[in-house]
């Protein structure tokens, strides 16, 4: 059996033209053992029809197994011519054809150099796209904070608005006059609240004490 790689080939069948030859020859090899078989057989057969033979099982088994090896030996010789054909002229593909895939190899052709230099360069854009990727996922996420701080921002806008309302309602048209007042009440009113739980820290102590 030939021992030449053929990876062109391969690539082509889908199968290396050697393991469809040893198949072929497999098959052949089989298909001889079982016809010698079958005319052994018959041979004998043949010979029990036959009265006064000398001949025993044994012998023809041996002249059997003699022939099998002749007609091996010389179907082995006509293989090995139809394996040098097959492969030669069936199964190889020339040196001139291209298969498909590899047609545009012929069209833009690179050496190793620019092969790397085309890696790096593929590597580099990778790593851009990656880098403007994060950097965008960044930016929306600085969007949503910016949105929900809009949105703090009008909350507050609308509640400033509703508190004029309510200081023109009252008769009041200085919004910074208003805002000092409200803010001057809160102070009182915690001052207030201060006092009111002194006292009553104070009377829980003495009605412990009681």
């Amino acid at each position: 059996m030939s021992v030449h790689p053929m990876a062109y080939e391969t690539q082509f069948f889908g199968f290396t033209p050697q393991t469809c030859m040893l198949r072929i020859y497999l098959a052949f090899q089989d298909y001889l053992f079982e016809m010698m078989v079958v005319v052994e057989s018959v041979i004998l057969k043949k010979l029990e029809a036959l009265p006064d033979v000398q001949i025993s099982r044994f012998e023809i088994r041996r002249s059997t197994e003699k022939f099998l090896h002749f007609m091996k030996a010389r179907f082995d010789q006509l293989f090995r011519k139809m394996e040098e054909v097959l492969l030669q002229l069936v199964l190889s593909i020339p040196d001139n054809v291209l298969l498909p895939e590899d047609r545009v190899h012929q069209q833009y052709p690179y050496s190793q150099e620019e092969f790397c230099a085309l890696q790096d360069e593929i590597s580099q854009l990778q790593q851009q796209c990656r880098a403007e990727a994060a950097a965008g996922q960044a930016l929306r996420a600085e969007l949503e904070e910016q949105r929900a701080v809009q949105a703090e921002l009008e909350k507050v806008v609308q509640w400033f608005d509703g508190l004029e309302n309510v200081c023109r309602e009252r008769g009041t048209s200085n919004f910074k006059e208003s805002l000092v007042f409200l803010t001057q009440n809160c102070k009182k009113l915690q001052d207030v609240l201060r006092d009111v739980e002194g006292k009553s820290k104070k009377i829980k102590k003495q009605q412990q004490l009681l």
